[in-house]
């Protein structure tokens, strides 16, 4: 217990000393910390930064939020990638409207049970807008208390939730946000996963990670699955009218707008006949280029290519003919930039 204690002391004193100065820690409202708890959610905080300031300015409250038209938020959403949790983020909204007055719970199971909230951004959102002692235990708290404890036991799901249940013990109940805060930092800046700054750690004279002379080796990891790599044919169907895209109803990308694509690599003929098959006769062109994108569980890797309508038609259903304005003003995934630019630049040269 005195170790504990002298851990989360430490620790908020050399937070208090100074930290990075980002926008949501002077956040005046639950609401505000929810937003930037989900967008940091897979993604560095100086990637985060003007997203959230532009989606606060877009969506100030929760009633704006719950209000708003889906292709708006997934726009404002656009390149911060796991789109799942902008429409989370809208479907908790509406039962925040409905259920809680517009208002965020102060509690850890009901906030638990909005779309998008797991344990740690529960823990996160009761610690640091309401002040109750929850622990918020995301990667940078598991390596920070698996290296300073030593802890050896492999980090699989039933590790993590035995973990968050002895976190408990350690979050201070006089300034539980703080702590939240400080251990974010720490894992953030200094106890990194590699190359760990532990010269400059607060913690690193008690540190048992350190003390053995490998606190890289923790926490230990399950071995990961590998990335499955699949190749993907894009093509870029030019008209009068601009350039044919499709609103995705698959649940990757769901809800965004990509262009006409199949897996594999397609000749020519293949190209035209599956477009053919969606009512739209087209013309092969040629290979505008190539693209990568990494997914959390698969790689696309994609050829771009130019094909041109033969016949005006009205776009298929869930689909449309976009011009270089429409194409910009689109909610579209990052997979799809480089196709996107090579579309713009094309109908730019008209």
């Amino acid at each position: 217990m005195e170790k504990q204690e002298q851990f989360a002391a430490r620790l908020i004193g050399w937070y208090e000393k100074g930290h990075r100065d980002l926008p949501w820690r002077s956040a005046a409202t639950a609401y505000e910390i929810w937003i930037s708890e989900i967008m940091l959610q897979q993604t560095r905080a100086e990637t985060v930064i003007p997203y959230y300031r532009r989606f606060l300015r877009l969506f100030p409250d929760v009633r704006s939020l719950a209000e708003s038209r889906e292709t708006d938020l997934l726009k404002a959403w656009e390149g911060l990638g796991y789109y799942s949790r902008a429409r989370n983020l809208r479907r908790a909204a509406g039962i925040i409207m409905d259920e809680y007055g517009g208002q965020l719970p102060a509690s850890v199971e009901k906030l638990r049970s909005l779309p998008g909230i797991g344990d740690y951004t529960a823990g996160a959102i009761a610690s640091i807008a309401f002040g109750i002692p929850a622990p918020a235990v995301d990667g940078n708290f598991e390596r920070v208390y698996c290296r300073f404890f030593g802890i050896e036991e492999e980090m699989d799901a039933g590790a993590r939730r035995r973990l968050s249940q002895t976190a408990e013990g350690l979050v201070p109940k006089d300034r539980p946000g703080v702590f939240a805060n400080a251990m974010m930092e720490l894992g953030a800046t200094i106890c990194l996963p590699r190359s760990p700054k532990c010269a400059e750690c607060p913690l690193c004279g008690s540190c048992r990670g350190r003390q053995r002379g490998d606190p890289e080796a923790l926490p230990r990891k399950p071995e990961k699955k590998g990335q499955r790599v699949e190749q993907r044919c894009q093509m870029l169907v030019f008209g009068p009218e601009g350039v044919l895209v499709c609103q995705r109803q698959e649940r990757l990308l769901q809800g965004l707008y990509v262009f006409p694509d199949k897996e594999g690599e397609l000749t020519p003929e293949e190209m035209c006949a599956a477009l053919e098959e969606a009512g739209i006769s087209a013309a092969y062109e040629q290979m505008l280029g190539a693209a990568r994108h990494v997914f959390t569980h698969i790689i696309w890797e994609m050829k771009i290519h130019a094909l041109r309508l033969l016949a005006p038609v009205p776009a298929p259903e869930g689909a449309m003919w976009a011009d270089a304005g429409a194409l910009s003003a689109l909610p579209m995934p990052t997979a799809v930039r480089a196709a996107k630019q090579l579309a713009i630049r094309r109908m730019g040269r008209g």
